[in-house]
């Protein structure tokens, strides 16, 4: 399915920097690079995967837009299979924009997003699940989220789901025969060895599947943990204290904090989007109050609530108020200051269940470790750990994958009950018709065409 036309893209992050790449890929690509490529060794033969040193030129005047190295890449070693040519100019936008645009002049078309990969995958250099994998390799935000991307983009998730359609093809293969020999049906038909295969080789591993992608969802995405509680109770202290800097104005003066401020952490890989808020009490100025109001929206939509207490004071009415008024989320309850505490930290009293409480001193670097434990332990429960080949199947993976659990379970009852061979066949169809979709095997354009607008220009 190679394309007849020639694409382009600045391939690097806009702004500035030492390097930045344009790529080209399709029929015409080399033939643009010899027209605006000047190089230093008249001699230049333009083999594939060398390094070439010059400058871009205009033809029409022969001005000199940048100096450059420049490379030829010959199909099909290529990552989209087409001719690609990639000019490494200094990484000035302006540059790299004067640059794309005498190319353009010269027949390549701007690429698309996610257009060179999408040509990859059309061409049968990757699978689907590969393909969205870039996404997620260039979009995670901790060493855990490239590690998941990158065994999708190995083939990982493919591997897993091969096996899959192999039995259910061999099985529909089957269900066909005894559809066109229906006098040899029982004969042919071993039920009992179908009704194990479809439990086995079909229903368990997708199930599998499902649960993986719950775990991949946090991965990929993360979670929303918000610091709530009164004024001056310790919130931006834990927050500077997490994150190891002074993003947060600190001090003793109630209310200081008027807007939310939110910074990504990573706790043991898993990414975590941690918002301070301002301290939520009943009498407010104006600012102060639509900080409030904020605050309390961004607590309806937390995965988890770090509900903080003060420590070095008496549990007051107002925190029980307040507790109350979030107790419907998820909430670990933080008792902060307890270097001040007069009492054993232990028998400060608290809110709520009693595991999910936990005593720290953000000044003394008290308890933080085991707070990013609980956060995690809280976030995973029920979630199995990530096993040796662990993929994560992203949320179209997981739509896919429940409609081909549906169909394996209507296949798997009408094995069952002794239902005639033809409706049997629909099902096992059905779930096949899922689990292609998800490689790419049967998706539509349509649905290519959002997966890889996901993408930046370039990629």
């Amino acid at each position: 399915m190679f394309q007849d036309d020639t694409i382009t893209a600045i391939s690097t992050p806009p702004g500035a920097g030492g390097i930045g790449i344009i790529r080209i890929s399709g029929p015409q690509s080399l033939p643009i690079l010899k027209t605006v490529f000047a190089a230093k060794d008249p001699t230049c033969s333009f083999s594939s995967h060398h390094l070439y040193y010059g400058h871009i030129q205009c033809p029409a005047d022969n001005k000199t837009l940048d100096e450059v190295l420049a490379v030829y890449m010959a199909a099909p070693k290529t990552y989209t299979r087409e001719d690609i040519v990639e000019i490494h100019c200094h990484g000035s936008f302006l540059v790299l924009q004067s640059v794309l645009e005498l190319l353009m002049v010269q027949g390549a078309r701007l690429a698309d997003p996610g257009e060179f990969t999408k040509r990859a995958f059309l061409n049968g250099r990757i699978d689907l699940t590969q393909a969205e994998a870039v996404i997620d390799v260039l979009a995670a935000k901790t060493r855990k989220g490239v590690d998941l991307a990158q065994e999708q983009l190995s083939g990982t998730l493919y591997k897993r789901i091969e096996p899959i359609r192999k039995s259910l093809i061999h099985m529909r293969a089957i269900i066909e025969v005894a559809i066109d020999f229906p006098d040899e049906d029982v004969e042919i038909l071993d039920h009992t060895n179908l009704i194990r295969q479809m439990g086995e080789e079909v229903n368990k591993p997708i199930s599998y599947l499902l649960k993986q992608a719950d775990q991949g969802r946090i991965y990929r995405e993360g979670i929303t943990v918000v610091i709530a509680g009164l004024p001056n109770v310790g919130k931006s202290s834990l927050l500077n204290t997490i994150l190891q800097e002074e993003r947060a104005l600190v001090t003793s003066v109630p209310g200081t904090t008027r807007d939310s401020i939110e910074e990504y952490v990573d706790i043991k890989g898993m990414p975590v989007r941690l918002i301070d808020t301002a301290g939520i009490r009943e009498q407010a100025d104006e600012v102060e109050g639509l900080g409030i109001k904020r605050a309390k929206e961004l607590i309806n939509k937390a995965d988890l609530v770090l509900f903080m207490i003060d420590g070095a004071r008496a549990l007051t009415d107002a925190d029980r108020r307040l507790y109350e008024t979030v107790s419907h989320k998820p909430i670990l309850q933080v008792i902060s200051k307890i270097d001040l505490c007069d009492v054993n930290p232990e028998s400060l009293p608290t809110l709520g269940e009693p595991d999910r409480s936990i005593r720290i001193s953000a000044k003394k670097q008290v308890g933080i470790d085991e707070l990013k434990q609980k956060i995690f332990d809280i976030i995973t429960t029920g979630l199995e750990q990530w096993e040796e080949g662990g993929c994560a199947p992203n949320i179209r993976h997981k739509h896919a994958l429940l409609g081909a659990q549906e169909a394996g379970t209507r296949a798997l009852n009408a094995l069952h009950t002794g239902l005639t061979s033809d409706l049997i066949a629909v099902d096992l169809q059905d779930c096949l018709d899922k689990l292609s979709d998800i490689v790419g095997e049967t998706t539509t354009e349509d649905i290519l065409d959002v997966i890889f607008a996901e993408f930046c220009l370039g990629k």
